[in-house]
């Protein structure tokens, strides 16, 4: 995870297309600027950066399925559940499956875990449109081959 560069995904664990499933790797990192306001004295990783990081495993997932060809971002977030405080280093688990695709939107549900253990779930909704410049979907192709989506 680097957060301050919004990458929060470090490694695609396993994806299965046919199922619509993808599941990653995520480990808080130990020191960041994000913990210096969320909390002196009491670092803990702020919740819509955990909506974030399933969104962007998501996000993965339906990259995958679409081949690449155009680009999720994320719309809505519904049914978000917030379970437990998350302190730096704590390695987290990732999954996403797909509940819908189709006329440009993208529906998934995303959780993350500790030890089996839940500490958040959402349903979100994508928006997906053909991405705006072939060096942005480049990029993209780039980082989710450094992830192991490909």
């Amino acid at each position: 995870m680097i957060l301050e560069y919004f990458q929060f995904i470090d490694t695609v664990t396993s994806l299965d297309t046919d199922r619509g499933t993808i599941e990653c790797a995520a480990k808080v990192p130990e020191s960041s600027t994000i913990f210096e306001g969320h909390f002196p004295g009491h670092p803990l990783m702020p919740g819509t950066l955990l909506i974030e990081t399933m969104a962007q495993c998501c996000g993965f997932l339906i990259l995958r399925l679409l081949d690449f060809e155009r680009l999720p971002f994320l719309i809505q977030v519904s049914k978000a559940k917030l379970r437990t405080f998350v302190e730096p280093g704590t390695q987290l688990s990732v999954a996403g499956e797909l509940v819908h695709e189709g006329s440009g939107f993208a529906v998934a549900e995303g959780r993350i875990s500790r030890d089996g253990k839940p500490i958040a779930e959402a349903e979100m909704r994508f928006r997906t449109a053909p991405f705006p410049k072939p060096e942005l979907q480049d990029t993209v192709r780039d980082w989710a081959r450094s992830r192991g989506v490909i």
